[in-house]
């Protein structure tokens, strides 16, 4: 039973222009972090990712959930999470503030995504395992479809999860070999030229076989500058992908984009506002075949719905510490499996949440296993860091989530 709730805000001042994007020039990348005490002597760790200023916003909604978890019993609040999830995402003194988005969505992710942690602890079972050897219905029983029901019904979800198990077994054996990962962070806005060499090299060296640039500056021609300086030091066989975090309006992003292809650009990430559904499927449409990828800053199963109705969305990049959790990222997954979108989430976690979620999307949802973000600037602050070599996640084997922090 959770007897005691605790949350800490948690914040990791960056410097030397890592996390810098065109819009996010100086980061402090921040998690609301929830605990859940179990009278086992368990504690369930869970988090939100923010970017500094507002993440005491985020723990004060967060505690005002976790509170109300106080008397449960993990199993039987997740036997029937997805009812609890819309119960508290539509809770009526806070939904004015969403709704499912904002603040208030963040403080749910942090909450729920504890609960996901102590779940799989009392198991004693790492998260990647306790979610594959749930049972169908068990899984639809931890989400919320509301809003979807003109795309996936329960009956459609439980059937998409029914016809996934064939193949299951083959699938599994990543587990032994490992996920794929791609370096991110070889081209912070802020980096000079030669340190984004440097560090493609490095990356390439390292068994990395895609990479990402930030681009957005207000020069077009430096960012068309950058591609082409990262496609020479990359070499052709390495997938470049490139991310303007929302920088560009409409008509630059058509002018820019199209340039941009001449380096054959596996996704050009965010070009413009991130609610402009409409405005990405102009995007999508004129720069055919380059594929956009989308999700950072969506902040829920609504808008990801609408991007996947209007089909410009090449890759989805659901997160699941900034939608609502675990929950709702597996619902995002089931919803982009039914579109045959690969999901390849943003990791506002590090990776240390989304390893476990990746091998759940591929092994019992059938998801490509494209490849994970790598971003290894808070390492030293996890209890039990993510642990890639030779460019490829390793299975984390401890139980949980992974998402115990040091010193908190």
């Amino acid at each position: 039973m959770i007897f005691k709730t605790s949350v800490v805000d948690a914040r990791y001042p960056m410097g030397s222009g890592a996390g810098s994007d065109a819009i996010h020039r100086d980061p402090v990348y921040s998690y609301a972090v929830t605990q859940l005490h179990d009278d086992s002597g368990l504690k369930g760790s869970g988090f939100a990712f923010t970017l500094g200023e507002g993440n005491d916003l985020v723990c004060k909604a967060a505690q005002f959930y976790a509170e109300k978890l106080k008397g449960k019993d993990i199993e039987e609040l997740m036997a029937d999470f997805g009812t609890i999830f819309n119960k508290f995402s539509n809770e009526q003194q806070f939904r004015w503030l969403g709704p499912h988005k904002g603040v208030v969505h963040l403080g749910l992710a942090s909450v729920t995504n504890a609960c996901y942690d102590l779940w799989a602890k009392k198991r004693g079972v790492p998260l990647w395992k306790l979610l594959i050897d749930l049972k169908p219905q068990e899984i639809i029983n931890t989400l919320d479809l509301s809003y979807l029901e003109d795309e996936l019904t329960k009956e459609q979800a439980l059937d998409l999860l029914k016809e996934n198990i064939a193949g299951k077994e083959e699938r599994a054996k990543i587990l032994v070999k490992g996920y794929p990962g791609y370096d991110t962070s070889i081209g912070w806005f802020n980096y000079s030229d030669e340190k984004v060499k440097e560090n493609v090299y490095k990356a390439v060296a390292e068994g990395f076989t895609a990479v990402k640039l930030k681009v957005g500056s207000k020069n077009e021609e430096h960012d068309i500058r950058r591609s082409q300086m990262i496609r020479e030091a990359a070499g052709d066989a390495i997938k470049i992908m490139l991310d303007a975090n929302q920088q560009w309006t409409l008509p630059q992003a058509l002018k820019i984009c199209s340039q941009l292809q001449s380096i054959n650009p596996y996704w050009i990430e965010e070009p413009t506002h991130p609610d402009d559904v409409l405005a990405h499927k102009v995007l999508a449409e004129a720069i055919t075949p380059t594929k956009l990828a989308l999700g950072e800053h969506v902040p829920n199963r609504i808008i990801f719905k609408n991007y996947l109705q209007s089909k410009c969305a090449g890759f989805i990049q659901v997160d699941a510490v900034r939608v609502g959790g675990v929950s709702e990222f597996i619902t995002v997954s089931l919803l982009s499996r039914k579109y045959g979108i690969p999901v390849v989430p943003h990791v506002g976690d590090m990776g240390q949440l989304h390893q476990h979620l990746v091998l759940f999307n591929h092994i019992a949802l059938g998801h490509e296993a494209l490849f994970l973000e790598y971003i290894p600037h808070l390492q030293k602050h996890f209890v039990q860091p993510v642990h890639v070599e030779d460019g490829v996640y390793k299975t984390p084997n401890e139980p949980g989530s992974s998402c115990d922090l040091k010193k908190l």
